[in-house]
């Protein structure tokens, strides 16, 4: 079984909307793939418990007005069995989409750093227990410490709060001056500044980073290092995320090229790849301004409208200064990449601990005699992980790029060429 469309467009968060809105006035056929079960991606994750904001509502809404627009939800992309062509599957079918023009918008994930107990139960990603919230999980009356870097932890707070949970702590790594230095800068982006304001916690400090959790069975507490100074917090939950990291891995098995560890594009969000084009935190990290401006920008080039892509130019300019104040404010200490002991376990899918990638020159050795990356995430937490210890660029992805089914991988059987 086989589709075609004129454009495809992978990921159906901020950046991939904008970009099918941007297209669709044109009579280009397009199709629109994510792998939630509705539109919005990690930064507007809908759910029972969810607060979509009115923009990401509307946006979506007009998008699945348009005529011209195929959207797939809980969608996933299999292989890349030949040129243009790539194989997805949903939960009842696989089969191939054959495309003239491809937009990757496939966001990005969050950097778990390994330290002493974060595979306790209870212990979860910054962004993690955000999506847990939204889905219904309950955290009412629980006792919470957030710790990592970036505005995540914020936002984790906030909804976790929303929610009912009872806020003990909120663990910046980041430097006081860093972070009033990029405060200083918010007045550029007056949304921002009145966002901070919303956000703002008396819990919160600088200077802090986790140093362990502590518990047997489950969570009972964190230990954690404030100015200089050991701390630990008795608690229910620990949500840890130390900022993000592009989700570049399809990007990669299609050949585009990869720079600072996001699709490299060009001033026209092309990548390296003839007709393929990207957008959002795929190609960098920037909030949901820059992703829908850069996704804008891709879809009114890939139906050739460039004068309305020119337009947008500046704009971008803008998000992109934004992106560039918070990424150097909160930059990783190194001291984090002393977190993990000889026992800690860096893959948690091949139970591998760091003493066990010690000596080792790359990702591929390790790989090979360790079994580090080789479970059920492919590499996907220790891969980036790594990536930050020791330095290590795992190896471009084979397919299948996710788990499927034996009807779906028979279908590459009938890709002509294969």
């Amino acid at each position: 079984m086989s589709e075609y469309t004129h454009l495809l467009i992978i990921g159906a968060g901020p950046a991939g909307l904008a970009a099918a809105l941007a297209a669709a006035s044109t009579t280009a056929r397009i199709v629109l793939l994510d792998d939630n079960p509705l539109p919005g991606g990690q930064i507007w994750r809908d759910g029972p418990h969810a607060k979509v904001p009115a923009q990401a509502r509307q946006l979506r809404e007009r998008v699945l007005a348009c005529t011209n627009v195929r959207y797939h939800s809980g969608t996933r992309v299999i292989a890349c069995p030949g040129p243009k062509t790539l194989l997805v599957e949903d939960a009842e079918r696989g089969w191939q989409i054959r495309y003239d023009k491809l937009i990757l918008c496939t966001g990005a994930r969050e950097l778990l750093l390994p330290f002493p107990g974060w595979t306790l139960p209870g212990v979860t990603g910054a962004g993690g227990l955000q999506a847990l919230i939204k889905a219904g999980v309950p955290v009412r009356d629980q006792r919470l410490v957030i710790a990592g870097s970036g505005p995540l932890l914020l936002a984790s707070a906030a909804t976790a709060k929303d929610n009912g949970a009872k806020l003990l702590a909120i663990a910046e790594q980041a430097s006081l001056a860093a972070v009033a230095g990029f405060a200083t800068q918010l007045p550029r982006w007056p949304h921002k500044l009145l966002q901070s304001f919303t956000l703002f916690e008396r819990s919160y400090r600088t200077g802090s980073h986790v140093v362990a959790a502590l518990g047997h069975d489950r969570l009972e507490g964190v230990r954690l290092k404030q100015n200089g100074k050991i701390v630990e917090i008795a608690c229910d939950r620990l949500a840890c995320g130390f900022g993000l990291i592009a989700n570049s891995q399809l990007g990669q098995a299609l050949g585009c090229e990869v720079r600072q560890q996001a699709i490299a594009v060009d001033t026209w969000q092309a990548t390296s790849q003839p007709d393929i084009y990207a957008a959002g935190e795929c190609t960098g990290f920037g909030g949901s301004e820059r992703a829908l401006v850069e996704g804008a920008i891709a879809g009114h080039v890939a139906v050739g409208d460039r004068p309305a892509a020119q337009a947008l130019l500046s704009r971008r300019a803008r998000w992109h200064g934004f992106a560039a104040a918070l990424n150097k404010a909160f930059a990783l200490d190194p001291a984090l990449k002393s977190l993990a002991s000889a026992d800690t376990l860096v893959c948690r899918c091949e139970d591998v601990p760091f003493a066990a990638l010690i000596g080792h020159g790359n990702w591929r050795e390790a790989k090979l005699a360790s079994r580090c990356g080789m479970g059920a995430c492919q590499g996907r937490v220790c891969g980036a992980a790594t990536e930050y210890l020791f330095g290590w660029q795992p190896s471009a992805p084979r397919p299948p790029f996710s788990p499927a089914r034996i009807e779906t991988l028979l279908d590459l059987d009938e890709t002509p060429g294969a």
